[in-house]
């Protein structure tokens, strides 16, 4: 039997075959479309902490994935039968399809978010928090975004998966391209022919959407954005500093003597999973003084400072700022409510993480002036405005449309330490703001923070840089095995300090 060439490409002017294209393409959108977003809803649910929420989601995922596809339609066409209202709606094979599909790919595509989700860095939401963006907001703003972008290529594969999977709705009678295919040659006996055009026309719908797809992730993934080039970057970054304001005089000791206390932190407790980080831990800061906290790796410095802005809430212990108390418990009172930061309190407190968690999807002005934007700081004029004068502040200006993978460790800092001014914060803490830097990156972080610290900016700082620490200071706090051991003057903690501890500490650093 010779192959009718002829017969076969004539099919494709066939027009019942673009018709049944037509309700392919339509039913996989929709079905795509809506799975994705049911799905998404489910991937949250099922992430949630609450287990009213987790288990139904769970049982859901795991039948509709052990369910062939097949038997799901049949089941699904025939329910009228048991359910005589539905006919109205099922009786149509489009809707029965449909709503297969979604019942089936719903549970695909939830696994698929909760990949994304879970690969969105946890720092991502602990800097929305500390923006004081609440989960709705931080899910909408910079989790939702950057999930999306990366599971952008599972969900297009699955599109792709879903058109092929239209072929089974013919079971249920829908006119699409394999149907239309199969009445043609049960006419003709020409299957080879009539299968090698319903073959071609699933390819070509293929490959239109697999294009489409893979434009959309070209257009989201803005690391393929390149860096500006080094010589380029070194003369931005020269013209921001040399324009830079000079700085303003750091308050005397005697003034900050004097100055109201705006951090006051006392009997502070923490433990995870039954072993204690910190220990009756309490600390006073005044207004434009410069604290920082130095000790060992795990003696609790880094606990502390995210109890103060609630990225860590503490088993016990109170907690006031500006003179407004923001946290309170008592463990030997389980019975009363535990006090929590409001949003308005923790937005005044600006916070520099060690591992700068900028915003990968946003470019630095969108880092800059998110949090402002989200709290109405303004119109958006006015916003963008204070932003752009926060990073000449920080000499980084030039990189105002640039993303944080095309800037240096250094200049992301920077960045970081900008979006936390332009949220207007009374009292800033940084968390080794230097240790994830390369040593040539450092300097320059530890200059805008010095800036900081002579303009009368209240800080808390921890870190191992014992030079900058002496250098900044207004006071120095030793911590060791989650306690405050010594606190004193500069002076008094690297030069004449009698505790044992602290001159074990400070032996192996050269501190001039």
């Amino acid at each position: 039997m010779n192959f009718d060439w002829e017969y076969a490409f004539s099919l494709f002017w066939y027009p019942p075959l673009w018709q049944a294209s037509l309700v392919v393409i339509a039913l996989s959108l929709l079905s795509w479309s809506i799975a994705a977003s049911l799905g998404f809803i489910l991937a949250l649910a099922k992430l949630s902490k609450y287990r009213i929420l987790r288990l139904p989601v769970a049982a859901y995922i795991w039948f509709f994935r052990s369910l062939p596809l097949l038997v799901l339609l049949i089941f699904v066409y025939n329910l009228p039968q048991v359910i005589p209202w539905t006919r109205s709606y099922l009786g149509s094979p489009f809707i029965a399809g449909l709503l297969g599909l979604v019942l089936s790919e719903t549970a695909y595509m939830a696994e698929i978010h909760r990949g994304g989700l879970l690969a969105v860095a946890n720092g991502q939401r602990e800097a929305g928090r500390a923006l004081g963006i609440n989960y709705t907001g931080i899910q909408r703003l910079i989790v939702v975004p950057q999930a999306i972008r990366i599971a952008l290529p599972t969900l297009s594969n699955q599109f792709i998966t879903i058109v092929k999977l239209t072929s089974l709705v013919s079971v249920i009678s829908l006119a699409e391209i394999l149907m239309v295919g199969q009445r043609l040659y049960t006419q003709n006996f020409k299957v080879l022919e009539t299968m090698l055009m319903v073959a071609l026309f699933y390819v070509m719908i293929v490959t239109v959407f697999d294009n489409l797809l893979k434009l959309a992730e070209r257009k989201l993934d803005v690391t393929r954005r390149k860096r500006p080039s080094r010589q380029s970057a070194m003369q931005a970054s020269s013209s921001s500093s040399d324009s830079s304001p000079a700085p303003a005089p750091h308050l005397s000791s005697r003034s900050i003597e004097q100055s109201e206390i705006v951090v006051d932190a006392r009997s502070i407790n923490k433990s995870f999973d039954g072993v204690p980080v910190l220990k009756d831990v309490s600390l006073e800061v005044r207004k434009g003084e410069t604290v920082s906290i130095i000790g060992p790796s795990g003696s609790g410095k880094t606990t502390f400072i995210r109890t103060l802005n609630g990225l860590e809430t503490p088993d016990g212990g109170c907690i006031t700022l500006n003179g407004d108390v923001t946290f309170i418990k008592n463990p030997n009172k389980p019975d009363r409510k535990t006090q929590l930061p409001r949003t308005d309190q923790i937005k005044n407190i600006g916070m520099v993480f060690q591992q700068f968690n900028l915003f990968p999807h946003r470019t630095v002005l969108q880092n800059v002036t998110l949090g402002p934007r989200y709290h109405r700081f303004g119109n958006a004029n006015l916003i963008e405005q204070e932003a752009l004068a926060v990073l000449e502040k920080v000499g980084m200006r030039e990189y105002a449309n640039k993303y944080p993978h095309q800037l240096s460790g250094g200049q992301q800092q920077r960045i970081a330490i900008a979006r936390a001014l332009a949220m207007r914060p009374s009292i800033m803490l940084f968390d080794e703001p230097t240790s994830a830097l390369d040593p040539e990156l450092v300097g320059e972080v530890l200059k805008n923070i010095e800036n900081l610290a002579r303009e009368g900016m209240t800080m808390i700082i921890v870190t191992h840089e014992m030079a900058f620490a002496k250098k900044i200071s207004d006071r120095v706090v030793f911590m060791e095995d989650g306690a405050i051991v010594h606190t004193g003057t500069p002076a008094e903690i690297f030069e004449n300090s009698n505790e044992p501890r602290v001159t074990r500490f400070l032996k192996d650093f050269n501190v001039s």
